[in-house]
């Protein structure tokens, strides 16, 4: 049987270190076992090297950080000296993991031995498409107009550049498709971690206080894949809102720290990270053939 672990699978999203109080925070994060594992769920910032410097140091601490991108990651700011847009820049981000050992999207999952059997923890870059409509709104355009209407328009539309895709929605398609081949490419006895920035089902969004915010919050494509991929959890951010819900018994957790303006009245100051909870599972195949390294990857 796997060797139970004594470290934690921890997790992280929304760090926006371009505000010197989650600077401070981020710089401050540290594991509290030597083979503690860091989920990073997206928006670490803006600007190319505020995430490079954040995830250098983050390699540096933990044994091993997964990392999925956020939407403010492939922000192209005006005053940022990398004017890389779109797809380049989310390539510029995977190579930039790459060179720090950091595992993303692109690369073969790395596998958590849980006490009670392996898990592959899977990093995604899902966009969002739309689907997510006020009620009432006829097609995504009709949305989009009700959105405008309410004051709310997310501010991807001026700086997420979907290049060279025709639109985020496109690109939201080829990246679905994209994932859910390689989701399907893991053993069927493999139980999954899912790690979005964005959450994968609906539900977290019906909560917020503009609903028409949800038009950039994820997609339909993605409600079934909790269940579809074995998931033992699901690690998401974007909303600022953290909490754990359960949906099919499977845990959805939010771990964003957001703004200073949002956490900082809050009665408790941010504990973070924070330890990702794992659903059950009945049976495991045992998984003994493997050599014992720092993080071993689903397609050995």
């Amino acid at each position: 049987m796997p060797r139970p672990r004594s470290g934690r699978l921890t997790a992280v999203a929304d760090l926006h270190v371009r505000h010197p109080e989650n600077r401070a925070l981020a710089e401050a994060l540290r594991p509290e076992r030597p083979d503690d594992w860091l989920l990073v769920a997206g928006d670490i910032g803006e600007y190319h090297e505020d995430v490079a410097r954040t995830l250098r140091l983050l390699a540096d601490r933990f044994q091993t950080v997964v990392w999925a991108p956020g939407n403010h990651e492939l922000w192209t700011p005006g005053d940022d000296p990398d004017t890389s847009r779109g797809e380049e820049r989310y390539r510029r981000l995977v190579t930039l993991c790459r060179e720090l050992g950091v595992h993303t999207p692109e690369d073969p999952y790395p596998v958590w031995e849980s006490g009670d059997g392996p898990v592959a923890v899977a990093p995604l870059f899902v966009l969002y498409d739309y689907t997510w409509r006020p009620a009432g709104a006829r097609d995504r355009d009709h949305a989009l107009e009700i959105a405008r209407e309410a004051g709310i328009m997310g501010t991807d539309e001026a700086l997420l550049h979907p290049d060279p895709h025709p639109g985020r929605d496109a690109w939201c398609a080829e990246r679905v498709a994209y994932t859910e081949r390689r989701l399907a490419e893991l053993p069927d006895d493999l139980p999954t971690v899912l790690v979005n920035h964005f959450p994968l089902i609906r539900e977290p969004v019906r909560v917020l206080r503009y609903p028409e915010f949800a038009l950039w919050c994820g997609t339909d494509a993605t409600a079934d894949w909790a269940r579809r991929f074995r998931a033992r959890a699901v690690v998401y951010g974007h909303l600022h809102i953290p909490r754990l819900i359960h949906a099919d018994g499977v845990p959805h957790i939010e771990v964003s720290l957001g703004y200073p303006r949002e956490w900082g009245p809050r009665p408790k100051p941010p504990r973070l990270p924070v330890e990702v909870p794992l659903a059950p599972v009945a049976t495991v195949t045992p998984d003994t053939g493997r050599p014992d390294r720092r993080a071993r990857t689903a397609r050995e």
